[in-house]
């Protein structure tokens, strides 16, 4: 199995809290050392005493504690079985054993000679041993511990990361089904309306290039917002154009809040959901139908609120319910319903209210 990538090599200043938690470990552990030493009572003499006693003691263990950790790092990143890895840690509290006698040995005889260090030697062997194995399980505990911690923190952040790009990915493509829809559909309309009336598509033509633009700027990336007055303007293009061709047929009431138009919202919002109203609630009807376009905010005016509304047959709610396609809204309701779930950390709102005979509705709650 491949080596796992340490967890602090892109943040080196995780390192750094590391080992000044455990120089301040150190530190806390020498001054409880000398307190407990200390006679204070029986002068200064013997607070010097008990700071040596208690540095000549520390010093090793502390010292040798620091290379527990690449120690522990390497066994992590290795994931071997349990077995195997038990048998180490116990190799290694030996080893860190051995190898603080030797320090404390070496110490000794520098400072007090061979006499001097033989004698300790002889005295502390088996303390030696037994310390060395509880300060090696505590200090690989405490690495342990704070690499797990690490690696669930990093791991958790990759996943994060992971489904934030993947609901970018699936974003894109969404806007990649609005545009062509809105694209296709509108020709349509346009080829339509040549056969009929070649000056009002000539017209229609002139429109429909800036509509185009403003399609065409709304793909540059799916984080991108534009204020609610340039879709209301959009719209309001849209509808002239379908105008032409539908006459008094298309009736629109439009209750845009002022206070709105700044509001930013995903470009080609309210276009899908119009057009929507337009194909099945408008135009196959011979007497037509009316369109309803409102915003507001909510009291706290966090909140844009958005709806568009037809007085068309409406439908089944059961048909909404299958994520396929339905014919009866086609793909842009769809599409919106799926980027609203992605979009704004879920916090946005999208809600249908239909019925046959009792037109479409659907409503629209975007965070600001």
């Amino acid at each position: 199995m491949p080596a796992l990538p340490t967890p602090f090599a892109a943040v080196p200043a995780a390192r750094w809290r590391l080992w000044l938690g455990y120089a301040g470990a150190c530190v806390l552990a020498w001054l409880l050392a000398v307190l407990s030493a200390a006679e204070f009572q029986r002068g200064l003499w013997q607070v010097w005493e008990a700071v040596y006693q208690a540095t000549l003691s520390l010093l090793p263990p502390m010292a040798l504690g620091g290379a527990v950790y690449p120690w522990i790092d390497w066994l992590q990143r290795r994931d071997r079985p349990a077995a195997p890895t038990i048998a180490l840690h116990a190799a290694a509290a030996l080893l860190f054993g051995v190898l603080w006698q030797l320090f404390d040995f070496t110490l000794s005889w520098f400072l007090f000679g061979a006499d001097h260090a033989h004698s300790v030697l002889t005295q502390t062997l088996l303390w030696r041993a037994v310390w060395g194995v509880v300060v090696y399980a505590a200090a690989a505990a405490a690495f342990t511990a704070v690499l797990q911690s690490r690696r669930a923190r990093a791991a958790a952040l990759a996943a994060a990361r992971a489904e934030s790009a993947l609901a970018r990915a699936e974003l894109a493509a969404i806007s990649g089904k609005l545009n062509p829809h809105f694209l296709f559909n509108t020709l349509n309309s346009l080829i339509a309306l040549t056969r009929k009336d070649p000056r009002a598509a000539e017209a229609a033509l002139m429109r429909f290039s800036g509509m185009l633009r403003y399609v065409l700027d709304s793909k540059r990336t799916t984080a991108d917002r534009v204020p609610l007055a340039d879709e209301v303007a959009f719209v309001r293009d849209y509808l002239a154009l379908e105008s032409l061709r539908l006459g008094e047929r298309l009736r629109v009431d439009w209750q845009i809040d002022p206070d709105t138009l700044q509001a930013e919202i995903p470009p080609l919002t309210l276009q899908p959901l119009v057009e929507n109203s337009v194909l099945h609630g408008v135009a196959p009807r011979l007497q037509g139908g009316s369109i309803s376009i409102r915003s507001g905010r909510d009291a706290a005016g966090r909140v844009l609120e958005l709806s568009v509304e037809d007085d068309g047959p409406g439908c089944d709610p059961v048909q909404l319910e299958d994520t396929a396609e339905t014919p009866r809204r086609g793909i842009g309701l769809h599409a919106l319903k799926r980027r609203f779930a992605l979009d704004y950390d879920g916090l946005a709102r999208f809600r249908v209210r239909t019925a046959p005979g009792a037109g479409f509705r659907v409503d629209l709650w975007i965070p600001q």
